[in-house]
């Protein structure tokens, strides 16, 4: 799903308004009745008050259709005018005198905090004040009434954004957004949905069909895409009959030291689970038996130290190498991590301390292979590419980062985003239960068995970023979010593959009910 920015939305409107011969009015009119019906499918009739802020802009206007709707249908509803501006847009004016000849119950101006209703728990505050288009700061009297909604803990519903939530940079004061319980989207999410710093400001989102142009939908690219199953769902690759172990790669894990063996069982194992033909291991002689014992399934070269890799040397070709698991930052190791990346030529993963050895000797960054994978969560990026201000200066930062080491990078987080060349691509699946020791290293083992399979650098950060998160999805559901763990993950990775062709949009044939046999 594609994250249209401002501006885009703005085209996209008028657009629409030309190609479809409508007025600017009546695609406000088919914003409101898409509102109109969400709730009215919900609430069925019932009597409880619903209370409508309307600011004076098209947002506004939105909620005035909603207003009048409601209101011819029985609804108990109030109407307020926030008005924060002597200056009002068309469209609202023109839907503000529509609502006139519907209710002798007028809408009330807000002027200043003498104004305020008062607001009920058991009410519904309908939020339709500030839309995309906010580009000024709020009056202090306007934060005051959002603290009002606030503090009051009625059900709170935004039109198409949080008022005050900027769509392109973050807010500098808490208290400046309204605070949502439910937003409803027109037509696409915002990118601020899917950032950590807004994050407190968004409970619930839902997308409303406005019926955008079609053709401008699918022909605009955008910076942003949201990716679920249907996204990824091409990517997957058809196995072939007379396959072999072969067909399928051979993947190589490097990491491990004394004490830290298990983030490389945790990667080589998930690698397998990916669907990668062989796996091997290259650890600290520490690391053999313990592997040796745990993953029958993987071969393992150990390096000639008993507790550090000093010298990478193996004698195999791998098509994919994930490195830095559990790998340490001694000395020995990182001259070793250097003569590697010298020497390599197979599709690279690094993470962990691969990361941390590249933020201390960033002249190694000249090394990385083009299209090499880095998965850092939010410090070990913060190594690599300096502080930020706030989420769109990361964002920022990272993208041009990846364009000038030519490589993708993917922010670990609630809502993984893999930036490679210009765009983002947001991961939709993916729970708190993630946040323990060990997921980390699963999901490299996951992108490295991908690549070695023979996925591109995006397919493969993007349907592994998808599978290990689907695969907590599914595990939460018998383990919750506090008792899972890594190898949980691991073990509901098959489940992930079969849940991509559950519920497919058209019926499967009897032999395409087997995911290995279903051709895109």
């Amino acid at each position: 799903m594609k994250i249209f920015s401002k501006e885009q939305i703005y085209e996209g409107d008028r657009f629409t308004i030309k190609k479809q011969n409508i007025s600017s009015s009546e695609l406000m009119e088919r914003a409101g009745i898409s509102l109109f019906n969400w709730l009215d499918a919900r609430l069925q009739g019932a009597p409880v008050p619903i209370l409508i802020f309307c600011g004076i802009g098209n947002n506004g206007g939105d909620g005035l259709v909603l207003a009048r709707h409601l209101i011819s249908h029985g609804y108990n509803v109030k109407t307020f005018i926030v008005d924060f501006s002597d200056k009002r847009s068309k469209d609202f004016l023109i839907n503000y005198e529509r609502l006139k000849e519907t209710t002798k119950d007028w809408p009330v101006s807000i002027h200043s905090v003498d104004d305020f209703p008062e607001i009920s728990s058991q009410d519904i505050i309908i939020d339709a004040i500030f839309g995309v288009g906010l580009n000024r700061p709020i009056s202090d009297w306007v934060i005051a009434l959002f603290k009002h909604f606030k503090a009051s803990k009625a059900l709170t519903v935004s039109v198409d954004i949080p008022s005050g939530l900027y769509t392109d940079k973050t807010p500098k004061h808490e208290d400046d957004v309204v605070t949502s319980n439910l937003i409803l989207s027109f037509q696409t999410p915002k990118l601020v949905f899917f950032l950590p710093e807004t994050d407190k400001y968004i409970d619930q989102w839902e997308i409303l069909n406005i019926d955008i142009d079609a053709t401008y939908l699918e022909t605009t690219e955008t910076e942003a895409e949201v990716l679920g199953k249907y996204d990824v769902l091409p990517m997957y690759k058809q196995r072939d009959k007379f396959s072999h172990k072969g067909s399928y790669g051979h993947a190589l894990i490097i990491g491990g030291s004394y004490g830290k063996i298990g983030a490389v069982q945790l990667s080589s194992r998930s690698a397998l689970l990916s669907g990668v033909g062989l796996i091997t291991a290259f650890v600290p002689k520490c690391g053999y038996i313990p592997l040796q014992t745990a993953l029958p399934e993987a071969m393992v070269i150990t390096d000639a130290d008993k507790k550090l890799i000093t010298d990478i040397v193996f004698d195999i070709i791998p098509d994919a190498v994930g490195i830095g698991i559990g790998l340490g930052t001694d000395e020995k190791t990182v001259k070793a991590f250097e003569s590697f990346l010298k020497n390599n030529t197979a599709p690279l993963v690094i993470d962990a301390d691969g990361l941390n050895i590249l933020s201390k000797n960033k002249a190694l960054l000249k090394y990385l292979k083009e299209d090499t994978i880095l998965t850092p969560h939010p410090k070990e990026l913060k190594r690599l590419i300096g502080d930020w201000e706030d989420d769109f200066d990361k964002l920022s930062k990272t993208k041009a980062f990846v364009k000038k080491h030519k490589v993708l990078v993917i922010i670990k987080g609630a809502n993984s985003i893999s930036v490679y060349q210009d765009k983002l691509y947001i991961n939709s699946t993916g729970n708190p239960g993630l946040a323990t020791g060990g997921t980390g290293d699963v999901l490299t083992g996951i992108i490295t068995g991908l690549r070695a399979q023979g996925y591109t650098a995006l397919e493969s950060a993007c349907f592994g970023t998808y599978l290990h998160g689907k695969s907590a999805d599914l595990a939460i559901e018998f383990k919750g979010y506090q008792s899972l763990i890594a190898s949980d993950v691991i073990s509901y990775l098959g489940q992930a593959y079969l849940d991509l062709f559950k519920q497919a949009d058209t019926p499967l044939s009897e032999k395409e009910q087997k995911p290995e046999e279903v051709k895109k």
